[in-house]
């Protein structure tokens, strides 16, 4: 088989992996980068020898499989106009602004037998890999995801930024359809939200409660979940999995009876992994680990809680802001 001729646009921050990720990866050839900004685009081309194209047009047609790396406003735009020219593409999270426009490119890769996936990373985190064996029937879930504050990421609130991993994860892990959620957030730093918590309830009467915060004093991203007879702590950053499950009966007397198995897992590398995993998609045809579908069912609970937490904010200020003005679409990387 010909080696998969693929490009990135957005080479930012992540948008870089992206790029290095495809220029090493077996089969592959990295075609070209795409950025708005000269200095970024060409500084990751002559890193990893490749062409530094301003405008992603220049490709269309020219490439088998692209990373869409850029602010979310462009992420539709651009999608949509690689799909139409049967290229395969992995959109980073949010897959898009709306679930609207999120929908059509489900439509779009599906007319076009293409492989559409989000990058919805965590599912390829080793501590979720080595945990999903051990699930049964979740109970309860708590989730927390805090970060320190930085400019990159603040074109969306803190629910499509960070929460977002979480409740794709929630979601598949728990398996059952949204009856309610309860929400509240605030701004703190920036113009959109920067800290928030959703109680969430499941039509099998699994509770989920997920904080998620950009203004904090260390980084941190834990999963705990309970199950009738079982405990799961899962540290995402350190990859450890603890396990703690019920047994019949104490081993001695005055022990729990319970056992109690922590591992440490090798960190390895989740985009790697990720885009691997894209790569073998798109030469052997099969369904993606994160398709468009997952996506938009990650970015219709997200946009839920946002609403929720906007609407409590505008009744506290007394009237609702305004949103802001559509723009251009900017390729710049994330």
């Amino acid at each position: 088989m010909q080696k998969i001729r693929a490009a990135v646009v957005g080479v930012g921050y992540l948008g870089r992996f992206h790029a290095q990720k495809y220029a090493q990866a077996q089969g592959c050839e990295l075609i070209a980068v795409v950025d708005s900004r000269q200095e970024a685009r060409e500084e990751v081309a002559a890193e990893l020898r490749t062409r530094a194209l301003g405008d992603y047009r220049e490709l269309l047609g020219a490439v088998d499989a692209v990373s869409v790396v850029t602010p979310t406003p462009a992420h539709f735009p651009v999608a949509r106009d690689f799909l139409g020219q049967g290229t395969h593409v992995l959109v980073e999270k949010p897959i898009t602004e709306t679930a609207l426009q999120a929908r059509e490119l489900i439509e779009l890769a599906a007319g076009a037998r293409c492989i559409l996936q989000v990058g919805h990373l965590e599912r390829f985190n080793a501590a979720i890999l080595a945990a999903e064996p051990q699930l049964r029937s979740p109970r309860f879930v708590e989730c927390h995801r805090l970060a320190p504050y930085r400019e990159r990421g603040t074109d969306v609130n803190v629910v499509l930024d960070l929460m977002i991993h979480d409740i794709d994860i929630v979601q598949t892990i728990v398996g059952a359809t949204i009856t309610s959620i309860d929400a509240v957030g605030t701004p703190v730093f920036s113009d959109e939200i920067d800290i928030a918590n959703a109680r969430i309830r499941f039509a099998n009467g699994c509770v989920a409660n997920a904080t998620a915060s950009r203004v904090s004093f260390k980084t941190e991203r834990k999963l705990r979940i309970f199950e009738d007879d079982a405990y799961l702590s899962l540290d995402l950053q350190q990859k450890i999995l603890t396990v703690i499950r019920k047994r019949p009966q104490a081993a001695a007397p005055g022990e729990l009876p319970v056992s109690i198995e922590e591992r440490s897992l090798e960190p390895g590398d989740a985009l790697k992994a990720e885009i691997d995993s894209f790569l073998e998609c798109i030469r052997t045809g099969r369904p993606p680990v994160v398709p468009g579908e997952a996506g938009l069912t990650a970015l219709e609970t997200a946009m839920r809680i946002t609403a929720q937490v906007q609407e409590a904010l505008a009744a506290r200020a007394g009237g609702a802001s305004g949103g802001r003005p559509p723009g251009n679409v900017h390729v710049a990387g994330r």
